[in-house]
């Protein structure tokens, strides 16, 4: 059983930065890849952005890509997604999500990841 717990988030006025986290434990991190998922108010959960057990390759939503990278540290079995550029229709709960390297999933839908975090808010507005 894997636990994930997601930080970072807040309120950033648009154009700006922030980066999440997500720290994972009660298994072996290396052995999942990680997703990044969003849900904005009266919205259904959407992808964000994944990465692959390794690193060695990483997904995103075409909303996202150039703005926001996700990268991992196996060391520190935690996951990252840097945001930049922060628009208003970023807003939203974040969650990432871990699924089992092993199970050869896609990455980019929500009922493809095992395990979830408690989500952190971002809010991009002035």
């Amino acid at each position: 059983q894997v636990q994930l717990v997601e930080s970072g988030g807040g309120l950033v006025q648009p154009g700006g930065s922030l980066r999440l986290s997500c720290a994972a434990s009660g298994g072996t991190f290396s052995s999942y890849n990680m997703g990044w998922f969003r849900q904005a108010p009266g919205k259904e959960r959407e992808f964000v952005a994944a990465i692959t057990w390794n690193g060695g390759s990483t997904y995103y939503a075409d909303s996202v890509k150039g703005r926001f990278t996700i990268s991992r540290d196996n060391a520190k079995n935690t996951v990252y997604l840097q945001m930049n550029s922060l628009k208003p229709e970023d807003t939203a709960v974040y969650y990432c999500a871990a699924t089992p390297m092993g199970a050869r999933r896609i990455l980019t839908l929500v009922y493809n990841y095992d395990y979830w975090g408690q989500g952190t808010r971002v809010t991009a507005s002035s």
